[in-house]
């Protein structure tokens, strides 16, 4: 891939698969919850929609989140960017792979907010809406309850998603006694 020295490596063996389950409120931000298969590891889903400072003619249908995956049980989350494409079934992908983006914009996002190592891939393949979005909202997500909210449920992949990186790094870095 073009330019990934600048972004840093990214291992094969960091690739985590699993099933996503987003609830895309009226304001524009999404939530949910990330399962990677077949460990059931569960990982929190929270984005939320940059304002983009620059004329972007994309229209409402392209929009730019930003999105926090948390690790509840190491109580840590990473930040990723990325573009969301449909309205109420939604496709996202890291902006480095977004078609559509002027090389700018991608660098205002990078420049404010670090560079991006992490890359997501998600498809909507099913849409839950009204009575049926609710049910699964009170069952799943119950603090979303009576947002009026859809529902996304398809596969996700995330390449370079490390939350032992961090704790590794910490530790190296502290001074000895």
């Amino acid at each position: 891939m073009e330019g990934d020295s600048d972004r840093g490596e990214v291992k094969e063996n960091e690739v985590k698969e699993g099933v996503a389950s987003i609830a895309l409120l009226p304001c524009g931000s999404i939530s949910g919850h990330f399962i990677q298969l077949p460990h059931n590891i569960c990982y929190g889903l929270h984005g939320t929609e940059l304002e983009c400072e620059r004329e972007c003619s994309r229209g409402e249908d392209y929009r730019l989140i930003k999105l926090t995956i948390i690790d509840y049980k190491r109580k840590k989350e990473r930040d990723a960017f990325v573009e969301c494409r449909g309205h109420d079934a939604a496709r996202l992908s890291s902006i480095d792979h977004a078609h559509g983006w002027e090389k700018n914009v991608v660098g205002m996002v990078e420049e404010k907010h670090g560079k991006n190592k992490i890359v997501v891939s998600f498809n909507c393949e099913t849409l839950k809406a009204e009575k049926a979005a609710e049910d699964h909202i009170r069952n799943f997500m119950p603090k979303l309850a009576g947002l009026d909210a859809v529902v996304n449920i398809g596969r996700m992949s995330i390449t370079g998603l490390d939350f032992e990186d961090e704790e590794l790094e910490s530790k190296q870095n502290l001074p000895e006694l």
